[in-house]
């Protein structure tokens, strides 16, 4: 599905090519984030001047916002290397200690998905960001002996989209801890006018406001709705790109004006004219919309929740009036287009159904 790659989706190798070609190489050019980037740049100053490698950094924040990025401009910023791996790669401690004991001083080690690591791997990791440090275990039973190894100074930078499953002697090990937050329509202009630069395109203010609006204030959703654009002109023969040429290519890729792409649209339409605006069990949302409930419950529903759109009860999922405006429906009276709710139940618990709370 065209509209489920361009907002949420993975990415074909060539795009990934072109994404690392758009990613800016210093604090500098990174556009937005304005406090975490005044932070990050005294810390690692402060590290410059002291002639030492920079605390340890955790990242956190929804998908696409720049943690990968800044990681590299870190890297770069410190002039030392950078070593990428990720949270689901490391199952167990003996691949976090290959990694560990191959690095080299002051080299930046950036871990994505860090709260995916394993336990073993996690307890190795505690004293390795603290006395750089990691003991081996040779053998088994008790025969088994444990070699400490001595590492040289490194720098941790941990990126995590769910910060509250990380275990808290892992958080507090962080020197210095960035929350991201989503764009605004202004700082994607900004970060599209960087992009359009990089790829040669010819974009009036009108045309970046257009595509800035429909990008769900994502960095990464703006720069791949912009290239699909460029995709567009190109086969029209349209040489500069105004806000009717944007709008006619998202509406051919189904992403409207308010960043609702097929997926979002069939959930909220599903809720409304099947089922009276809710609220409905997930699992029963997902089979109304033919997507298995792990999708609508991590692709579409933190968005339309975000947006407004969606509301999540004990008793299910509920389209808000601001849902049935949107999709062009007349909000009925009641709450929310429904009848009277008693979200928990005459007795005021929670109902026992598994299915619908979740």
């Amino acid at each position: 599905m065209a509209e489920q790659s361009l907002v949420a989706g993975g990415e074909e190798p060539e795009e990934r090519a072109i994404e690392a070609a758009l990613r800016p190489k210093n604090l500098h050019d990174f556009v937005g984030q304005h406090r975490v980037r005044k932070q990050l740049s005294l810390v690692l100053e402060a590290s410059r001047i002291r002639g030492r490698s920079a605390d340890h950094v955790l990242l956190s924040g929804p998908p696409g916002l720049g943690k990968t990025t800044l990681a590299m401009i870190i890297a770069a910023e410190m002039n030392a290397p950078l070593r990428i791996s990720s949270g689901p790669a490391i199952q167990h401690a003996g691949d976090l200690a290959a990694i560990l004991s191959s690095l080299s001083e002051g080299e930046v080690l950036f871990l994505d998905e860090i709260h995916r690591m394993s336990r073993p791997a996690e307890e190795m990791l505690y004293m390795a960001m603290e006395d750089f440090r990691v003991d081996i275990v040779v053998g088994k039973g008790a025969g088994a002996t444990a070699i400490p190894l001595e590492l040289p100074p490194f720098t941790l930078v941990g990126a995590t989209t769910r910060a509250g499953l990380l275990p808290g002697p892992l958080r507090d090990r962080f020197g210095f801890t960035g929350h991201l937050e989503f764009y605004s329509v202004p700082e994607l202009e900004l970060v599209l006018r960087r992009s359009a630069g990089l790829l040669d395109l010819k974009v009036n203010s009108a045309g970046f406001t257009e595509i800035a609006g429909r990008s769900r204030g994502t960095p990464r959703i703006a720069n791949r709705l912009l290239r699909r654009v460029r995709d567009w002109a190109l086969v029209h023969g349209i040489e500069q790109i105004d806000a009717r040429s944007a709008s006619a290519a998202l509406d051919m890729y189904e992403v409207d004006q308010r960043g609702l792409d097929r997926l979002d649209r069939s959930v909220l339409d599903a809720l409304i004219t099947k089922f009276n605006g809710g609220p409905v069990g997930l699992s029963t949302l997902a089979i109304a919309v033919g997507e298995e409930p792990e999708t609508v419950e991590t692709v579409a529903e933190p968005y339309l929740v975000r947006e407004g759109l969606l509301g999540r009860t004990p008793r299910g999922r509920i389209a808000m009036a601001a849902a049935w405006t949107h999709l062009g429906y007349a909000v009925p009276p009641g709450l929310f287009g429904q009848e009277t709710l008693d979200l928990f139940g005459e007795d005021g618990n929670e109902p026992e159904a598994a299915d619908v709370g979740r």
